[in-house]
């Protein structure tokens, strides 16, 4: 490694120590040198570390996305007549729910919402969004023209963001070396292939509500919803809460965002228990109950929560007028049948053998009936 490049790379940690704030330009290269492998894995790790201490500003989460995406991203453009929307949490949040937004994405798709979604294996567990997708049939190691494909065909479509064929230098190396919340999960979760202008936006802490949306304007979004849910004992997750309140900064088309709170009351709901909507940490139990949503066999807490978290992404797409009407509207979907039906759609499209994919779903819906989901 050369010598000077090291030490000027630790020059740039101990400014970040000293909570001084960079460049977009100043993180993008240094984050560029981190994705060459050009630092010692220690200074790589102190990097991360200190810019997540400090507290990072919009500029700078703008300079991993922009060294990601230009430089680790295969990148294509969806051929579709709508908005193409993502819909994903960043992880890392203290509680650890059963995987909603996946399950409200399906929710979204099968009501006319075009998505996009780019996401990942857990790398603490097996419940992740990418091992849930795998689990139902979906085919997540696939090149990502078949992704493009289905995103046309069937309205959605998902990037494995720990795979090669998506980002094929440096992501996944990095990714799987971390075990706490950094900027690589923001900027990581944002390197979209198809690169959407709007969005629903998980954070795993309220002080990211604001520089969050303020990136996503940075880099081009029209439109976001960026969300924070509270629960009991001052924990929180990355989806709108029916535990508690949720924090929300919208991204409106006129540049300006704006900050407000919503209680599950604002939907006619009572909070629910935590233990209702936590995960199990199986993945066959997690994919059994995911499908008893999706068919609607459950209308519990997990179903309201999913119901909860359709909204925002119908609401973002323009879809309904208000986040209650969003909320009705999944629940209307789910018990038409569209919604495990939009599954099975995504099964086929998404796969390089539609065959074993739809065998796996239908060895599973045919355990439903025998499971027991607490």
């Amino acid at each position: 490694m050369d010598e000077n490049m090291v030490k000027n790379f630790g020059v740039v940690i101990s400014r970040l120590i000293s909570k001084e704030n960079l460049s977009r330009e100043e993180v993008k290269d240094c984050f560029s040198q981190i994705m060459r492998n050009e630092q010692p894995d220690l200074q790589q790790g102190a990097f991360m570390a200190a810019l997540t201490a400090k507290g990072e500003t919009a500029a700078e989460i703008a300079g991993v996305w922009e060294a990601i995406y230009e430089q680790d991203t295969i990148r294509v453009r969806p051929l579709v007549d709508k908005p193409v929307v993502d819909n994903c949490g960043t992880g890392m949040d203290s509680l650890k729910t059963f995987n909603i937004s996946t399950t409200a994405s399906i929710v979204a798709a099968a009501g006319g919402v075009v998505l996009a979604k780019h996401g990942a294996r857990a790398l603490s567990g097996s419940c992740g969004t990418i091992d849930m997708l795998e689990s139902l049939g979906v085919d997540v190691e696939t090149d990502v023209e078949i992704v493009k494909r289905s995103i046309e065909t069937v309205g959605i479509g998902i990037f494995n963001g720990m795979s090669a064929k998506v980002h094929p230098q440096a992501l996944f190396r990095i990714l799987s070396q971390i075990r706490f919340g950094t900027t690589l999960n923001i900027a990581g979760s944002l390197a979209n292939p198809a690169l959407p202008h709007y969005a629903v936006r998980g954070v795993y802490s309220a002080e990211l509500l604001q520089p969050v949306a303020e990136v996503m304007r940075e880099i081009g979004y029209k439109r976001a919803l960026v969300i924070y849910g509270s629960a009991p004992g001052g924990r929180g997750m990355d989806e709108l809460s029916n535990l508690g309140e949720s924090h929300i900064a919208e991204l409106c088309e006129d540049g300006q965002i704006i900050k407000y709170s919503l209680s599950p009351s604002d939907f006619g709901l009572t909070p629910c228990l935590t233990d209702e909507i936590v995960t199990s940490g199986d993945k066959q139990r997690e994919t059994l109950r995911l499908l008893r949503i999706l068919s609607g066999n459950d209308e519990g807490a997990a179903f309201e929560v999913v119901c909860l978290n359709a909204a925002p992404i119908f609401y973002i797409a323009g879809t309904v007028k208000s986040l209650q009407d969003g909320y009705a509207k999944a629940a209307e979907i789910i018990r038409s049948g569209a919604a495990i039906a939009k599954l099975r759609q995504w099964i086929e499209a998404q796969n390089t053998n539609p065959e074993a994919g739809i065998a796996r779903l239908e060895s599973l819906l045919g355990e439903l009936d025998g499971a027991k989901i607490s």
